[in-house]
């Protein structure tokens, strides 16, 4: 008998509190989360360190074989693990923000994620973010939220966040690489980043964290039966 489990997508561009949604609702339903991004970024980490570049299609293909990465569910969420070794803050910076673009548009990269993903949610009521989770990965996820907000707002939002981890930058290279980003993922021919034709567009430029799960829940409740 086939497993029958309840899937949330929440798609949408860097910085729009997509990620801080998805963990306080999981943590309200009891749902697993799955921080898919941390995957591509914990890729781009692996080629960066390698020193091959973020536009060297030929060399991130030929070094995904030597990639050891898992996602182990931690506390209710997912932990990512490169080589054995646990996966932190390093992947947030702005250029391994590049990085993770840039390899995310390889669909080696892609194809080498997705199974991954897809058994986590297999096994487990999930709540997954993303920029293709409604699109490709979950196309039968029963709810999906596509998260956005105005680019000033998500730098403003990046920039508080990577000056309380202690990352140096600044708001205008936040700002420059949060439009950059957009472009790029937009645009791309492969899974590029735009809402699923079902899905809800959620804008929460204005909004409290609060009152963004808040509303969010408002949507999932009447959907989801507790």
């Amino acid at each position: 008998m086939v497993k029958t489990t309840f899937k949330i997508a929440l798609d949408g561009p860097s910085g729009s509190g997509k990620s801080t949604l998805a963990k306080n609702l999981a943590k309200r339903y009891g749902f697993v989360y799955i921080d898919t991004g941390a995957l591509y970024r914990t890729i781009g980490l692996f080629v960066c360190e390698r020193g091959i570049a973020s536009d060297d299609k030929a060399g991130i293909i030929s070094c995904l074989p030597d990639i050891k990465i898992e996602m182990k569910l931690e506390n209710g969420g997912g932990a990512v693990y490169l080589g054995g070794k646990r996966i932190g803050d390093e992947i947030r910076t702005p250029v391994i923000s590049k990085y993770a673009s840039d390899v995310s548009k390889i669909p080696e990269v892609r194809a080498f994620l997705l199974e991954t993903q897809r058994s986590i949610a297999r096994e487990n009521n999930v709540i997954m973010d993303g920029r293709d989770i409604g699109t490709v990965i979950l196309p039968d996820a029963q709810i999906k939220l596509f998260v956005t907000a105005s680019p000033e707002a998500r730098a403003k939002r990046r920039y508080n966040e990577l000056c309380e981890r202690g990352v140096e930058t600044s708001y205008e290279e936040v700002l420059a690489d949060m439009k950059w980003r957009d472009a790029n993922d937009s645009g791309r021919e492969i899974a590029p980043a735009i809402p699923a034709p079902d899905a809800i567009l959620f804008d929460n430029s204005g909004m409290t964290i609060e009152e963004t799960v808040e509303n969010a829940a408002e949507i999932i409740d009447k959907v989801y039966n507790k």
